[in-house]
């Protein structure tokens, strides 16, 4: 199964939801204090991590549920 997340970094409001809920995925940045999706890809803003460890999928789909601007989404196909 292959699993794909993806963060609008752009428009994070720096809550921390997403770390709490997936400190494995995500983290804040000491830059500019938003939301950085570990070993995630950058397009267009856009920054997206496939990977096929579906040990990931449940912390991820928490982390898009609880984030107040949904800036996160999770596909698996």
């Amino acid at each position: 199964l292959m699993c794909r997340i993806t963060l609008w970094r752009a428009n994070c409001i720096v809550c921390d939801y997403c770390v709490e809920s997936a400190p494995g995925q995500f983290q804040m940045s000491k830059k500019d204090g938003k939301a950085v999706l570990l070993h995630g890809k950058e397009k267009k803003g856009f920054y997206t991590l496939k990977s096929l460890d579906n040990s990931i999928i449940d912390r991820s789909i928490k982390a898009k549920d609880v984030c107040p601007v949904k800036i996160i989404s999770v596909k698996t196909k």
